[in-house]
């Protein structure tokens, strides 16, 4: 099938670890490769994804994160910010999916990456996985 980077801001150990176990399952599930590499922060995601589009090795990506409001007041622009870039990549015909958790507290964060509730790493892979199907049925 196809190829995804998942590309991930660690800067929440148990957090990204959930999200990326479920990133991961949904992909490999569905058939496709996956490969992880690290980003310094959440303002750095879509850095490393145009970086890693240079290569031509993807066929999608994966962003995931988290940001927290109690740990950083400009944690809702950075991960904003963030969120624009990603969805000028998908309108550039890139299949991606943001997974970055945006959240009040760790707590809240940690109800976010929860499997019982959805979990965004999953969510967002099923829709960098639809994204790519769709874009095959119309090449």
């Amino acid at each position: 099938m196809a190829s995804f980077l998942i590309v991930e801001a660690r800067t929440h150990d148990t957090i990204n670890d959930a999200l990326l176990s479920q990133a991961r399952s949904v992909l490999k599930a569905a058939g496709h490769d996956v490969d992880v590499i690290a980003a310094p922060g959440v303002a750095e995601l879509p850095a490393v994804i145009s970086i890693a589009l240079e290569s031509d090795r993807y066929d999608g990506f994966l962003a995931l994160g988290v940001a927290i409001l109690e740990d950083d007041l400009m944690a809702d622009i950075i991960a904003g910010e963030c969120a624009r870039a990603l969805i000028a990549f998908s309108l550039d015909g890139l299949p991606i999916g943001n997974g970055v958790v945006v959240a009040e507290n760790e707590e809240d964060a940690c109800k976010i990456a929860d499997p019982a509730h959805g979990n965004k790493g999953a969510a967002a892979a099923r829709s960098a996985a639809a994204l790519y199907d769709l874009k095959e049925q119309f090449s």
